[in-house]
């Protein structure tokens, strides 16, 4: 098994706990109370601090700052979380804050995103696996992001938004109301252009799935239903890709992106 690499210039505190073959690079910090588990990449210059805790086989790039404190004024220094899982890449530049005892206390980071340069994760931020957040993404706390989802670059996202698994913002999109699952938005402020179809081909969904999603679209957008109305006639369907989609309608919210 390979030792731990820590270049003579980085600061680790010496009750971080660091897995087999994790590698630091020059002037990093890392504070007392991370975790980092296995084969973790850190280059130069990245700060790890509060109570964050970080899985295996991920790469961090220079100038992070990753489980600083959130930017909330009611936080008072309560012990909250930060938590990454595997495999994800996060380029630089990047800020993730830990969560707020106002909400759930902590902020998530799934497995295999892919997170680019200057991203933001604000508290209580809670996002999937195999994501793909472009530069300058910007999520405000309390947002709730879905497996596979994309966002453009620069795209913007108000506090307590929900972005539905498998959709997609184009570059500079501004979302103040929840994405569904599977829908492409773009936009200031953001509206709906359709579903996600050649992200869903290639994660191979059939052709017959894509063409109930495509249905749902439509009810949802162009049938003129209330919303109400609309869930009720995707869930009706009992397809098990619309269950997804009926079943974020029906959670509310700040309503939909139309």
């Amino acid at each position: 098994m390979s030792a731990v690499l820590i270049h003579p210039s980085a600061l680790v505190h010496p009750k971080a706990k660091l897995g087999v073959g994790v590698s630091v690079g020059p002037f990093s910090v890392i504070g007392e109370h991370v975790e980092i588990g296995d084969r973790t990449e850190i280059a130069s210059h990245v700060s790890i601090t509060g109570h964050t805790r970080i899985g295996e086989d991920n790469r961090f790039f220079s100038y992070g700052a990753i489980g600083g404190e959130p930017q909330d004024k009611k936080y008072k220094g309560e012990p909250t979380r930060l938590e990454i899982g595997d495999r994800n890449t996060i380029r630089e530049f990047c800020t993730f804050n830990c969560g707020t005892v106002q909400d759930g206390g902590i902020t998530r980071l799934g497995n295999d995103n892919w997170i680019m340069a200057y991203v933001h994760l604000a508290h209580d931020c809670l996002v999937g696996n195999n994501t793909i957040f472009a530069n300058n993404a910007q999520l405000a706390g309390h947002v709730h992001v879905g497996d596979w989802a994309i966002l453009g670059g620069f795209t913007v996202v108000h506090q307590f938004v929900r972005i539905g698994a498998h959709s997609m913002t184009a570059m500079g999109t501004i979302l103040l109301q929840d994405l569904p699952p599977y829908v492409t938005a773009s936009g200031n402020t953001a509206q709906a252009h359709g579903i996600n179809s050649e992200g869903l081909k290639r994660r191979g969904f059939s052709a017959e799935a894509i063409s109930a999603i495509r249905r749902a679209y439509k009810t949802l957008y162009k049938s003129g239903l209330r919303l109400e109305e609309a869930q009720a006639a995707i869930a009706a369907e009992g397809l098990p890709e619309l269950a997804l989609l009926a079943d974020f309608l029906a959670d509310g919210g700040r309503g939909i992106v139309r």
